[in-house]
């Protein structure tokens, strides 16, 4: 988290007989504040704010939490709690305060200045994990574009050198105070933040040049979509051996891959990865992945992969569900992929892939005990139980995929005449050809259409 190496925060141990200088990790006081009837019990959401801490490479010292009928629009909690919080200092040392509610610019300054201890919120540690794990330019820029508008409202107090002006001098029409150096850090942050915009629009431009190619293709495109580290990445691997990262840890994905997998019928579809969804996900990292994000939106059908032995696994469900409703996507299709079965049947592999932690081989997945217990799972129809990991149930989701794509297909015969070559080629493209023969008049086809392209074939049905 911290650029610089700061002496409170260097360790010296010894290696091999020479001494060997490192940056510890900063140590955090969780602060959690429950207010309402959230989805999510205070307990449960900062043991995920935890999560997050480590993977920003943070260690969680202890936490602190309160109930509250209304924020403070001061310091968010109450001046006893403040107080509470800056005694802790004495016994349980740390260097950071991490929130798990967004602060207001006021609210974090005033808290810094109370305690004279730096202080982050929930959204600056996503903020932080992204930047660290974004590989793409576009990532990069997305990124970017979201810590600059995150932190552009709280350049104020920050700096030592407001005193600092900038212009004036004894030129004619130039004489005044001039800029102070925080207007003048306000203004660059301002044209780099319309600069990355303007890459953005760009890179919308480039996908979207793809994304006509791909539906002039005619190749369906199906969407993975889930909370953070449910196992979209695996899932990918696992149906089209795409080697993309898949690792446990939160925001593992950022940049979307799409790679292609087939149906049970041999027709082909484009199956894309995702970046995460997690609870109160920022609402800057939502407008600076738009492009990622539309890749949901184009897609033809989603996949939602719940992580079913999370213990809070409801609530990541209904978290997911909250971000579709946000990006308008509630009626897009989608199938619920039930992931990590292999758990419940006591065949959790471990963080390795070669081997567990105790040396002794990996148990066999056993297919006929999955099924029994899926036979005895009460589960709605459009669920379908997997382990991406040990590769149970990927046939039935395929499956699933390829009922759920025929759903929005018309079953039709067209007699397209030869003089309408052009057309019978859209067919191959944007269809799937059963049978084809010719007569006097033309081309006879028997297979099936999308739906939207009804219309451009009626006058050709049979």
């Amino acid at each position: 988290m911290a650029d610089e190496l700061k002496p409170e925060l260097i360790e010296a141990t010894r290696v091999g007989g020479m001494h060997e200088v490192r940056q510890r990790p900063e140590r955090a006081l969780l602060i959690g504040v429950e207010m309402g009837q959230p989805v999510w019990s205070m307990a449960d959401s900062l043991a995920e704010l935890a999560q997050l801490a480590d993977t920003a490479g943070v260690e969680v010292v202890g936490e602190v939490t309160q109930k509250l009928d209304a924020p403070n629009p001061a310091t968010l909690v109450g001046k006893g709690k403040l107080e509470e919080i800056r005694k802790l200092q004495d016994t349980v040392p740390y260097d950071l305060l991490v929130f798990d509610e967004e602060l207001t610019p006021r609210q974090q300054r005033n808290i810094e200045e109370a305690l004279n201890i730096k202080t982050l919120d929930r959204t600056a540690l996503i903020l932080d994990i992204f930047a660290r794990h974004a590989r793409t330019r576009e990532g990069r820029l997305q990124v970017e574009l979201a810590l600059l508008e995150y932190r552009l409202p709280r350049l104020t107090r920050l700096w030592t050198h407001l005193s600092r002006q900038t212009g004036g001098g004894g030129s004619v029409g130039l004489r005044g105070p001039g800029e102070t150096q925080l207007e003048v850090d306000r203004r660059q942050a301002r044209e780099r933040i319309n600069h990355l915009k303007d890459e953005l629009k760009l890179v919308h431009q480039q996908r979207e040049l793809y994304r006509q190619k791909r539906r002039r293709a005619g190749v369906p495109v199906v969407a993975l979509v889930g909370y953070t580290n449910a196992g979209k990445s695996t899932l990918l691997n696992a149906l089209s051996h795409a080697g993309v990262l898949a690792a446990n840890v939160l925001f593992a994905t950022l940049d979307p891959t799409t790679r292609a997998v087939s149906l049970p019928d041999g027709r082909e579809i484009l199956l894309t990865d995702t970046v995460g969804f997690i609870q109160r996900l920022p609402t800057m990292l939502v407008a600076a992945f738009r492009a990622t994000l539309e890749e949901i939106a184009e897609a033809d059908l989603l996949i939602h992969v719940l992580d079913i032995t999370h213990p809070n696994a409801a609530e990541q469900a209904h978290t997911v569900e909250e971000v579709l409703k946000e990006l308008g996507l509630s009626d897009k299709p989608r199938i619920v992929a039930l992931n990590k079965i292999d758990r419940l049947i006591g065949q959790e592999k471990p963080p390795t892939a070669d081997a567990p932690e105790d040396g002794l081989p990996l148990p066999a997945p056993d297919p006929d005990m999955a099924a029994r217990l899926v036979a005895e799972m009460d589960i709605p129809a459009d669920h379908v139980p997997v382990s991406a990991q040990a590769g149970i149930g990927l046939d039935r989701l395929l499956a699933r995929i390829e009922e759920e794509l025929n759903r929005n297909l018309l079953t039709v015969t067209v007699c397209i005449p030869y003089s309408q070559g052009d057309m019978v080629a859209e067919f191959h493209r944007q269809g799937t050809v059963l049978s084809e023969t010719y007569n006097d008049r033309g081309t006879v086809i028997t297979g099936r259409l999308p739906r939207r392209l009804g219309s451009d074939f009626a006058a050709y049905m049979q």
